[in-house]
């Protein structure tokens, strides 16, 4: 099977990390079919939430493979297949695969089965919420092996969790149990190992119920703002504002309230 599996029902597109022998570690094959996936459903309507996960029980991911992915990245040997070239061709597409840069905006929700280690954290980090298993570890060893955390991690953290919160993660390069990712303000919710895909599902389906732009628009005010000044962040605010309110949901929205029915979002622009 593909190394990269994506599923679509109701709204939610399922991608799965599929290389559960080797701990769902990023090959080639799979840096370059998640970062295809995150470029082709920007456009896709009809998918209004992501849910990442991986295969198996003991992994959501490690990290990078160290014998394909980081020799292609560190230009430490030649390809050896059609998926290595493809990577070695235009190797932003690891970052983009870790949703590295703040341009995608539909809500990702992980479902973090197992360790998350590495690359596999950073990707954490790229999501906007997140249901971890009991059994399950975060770690950013990078440091301990001579290099850093480079795919946002960097940047992410310290926005996310307190700064001390930050530097235990990334400089003390220790895994954290998920007890202590909850404590940290890393995680939503911490379930048992069987329950973190239904219940990420489960949010998943929640936060379909909004509109399609207001979901996208309210995460790209909050991503955008995140750091500027004041006054910039409410000018972000107020763009993304008027954007939405050019929707037919805009107006849908209100007439379904008043009119005691569910309503029946199209995510366009009015005409």
């Amino acid at each position: 099977m593909a190394d990269l599996i994506v599923e679509k029902r109701e709204g939610i597109a399922l991608v799965t990390l599929n290389r559960p022998a080797k701990r769902n570690a990023f090959s080639p094959e799979m840096v370059v079919r998640l970062a295809k996936f995150w470029r082709d459903v920007i456009g896709d309507h009809d998918v209004r939430v992501v849910v990442i996960t991986g295969a198996g029980d003991q992994a959501f991911s490690s990290g990078g493979d160290l014998g394909t992915v980081i020799p292609i990245m560190m230009r430490t040997r030649d390809p050896r297949d059609e998926w290595e070239e493809q990577l070695a061709a235009d190797r932003k597409q690891l970052g983009a695969a870790l949703l590295r840069d703040a341009t995608f905006f539909k809500p990702v929700i992980a479902a973090i089965n197992g360790h998350a280690y590495a690359g596999g954290g950073e990707l954490l980090l790229a999501t906007d919420l997140r249901i971890m298993s009991s059994e399950a570890t975060i770690g950013f060893p990078e440091v301990r092996r001579g290099l850093i955390a480079h795919d946002g991690a960097l940047v992410r953290a310290a926005r996310q969790v307190a700064w001390v919160h930050a530097m235990e993660l990334l400089v003390a390069g220790e895994q954290i149990s998920a007890s202590r990712a909850l404590e940290m303000g890393l995680v939503n919710r911490v379930v048992p190992p069987a329950d973190v895909l239904p219940v990420a599902l489960d949010m998943a389906r929640r936060v379909g119920l909004g509109a399609p732009v207001a979901l996208e628009k309210t995460k790209e005010a909050m991503v955008l703002s995140s750091g500027r000044p004041f006054d910039e962040a409410l000018a972000i605010e107020t763009r993304c504002t008027k954007e939405n309110a050019a929707t037919d949901d805009a107006k849908e929205g209100p007439r379904a309230f008043l009119e005691k029915r569910a309503p029946v979002f199209k995510g366009r622009a009015s005409k």
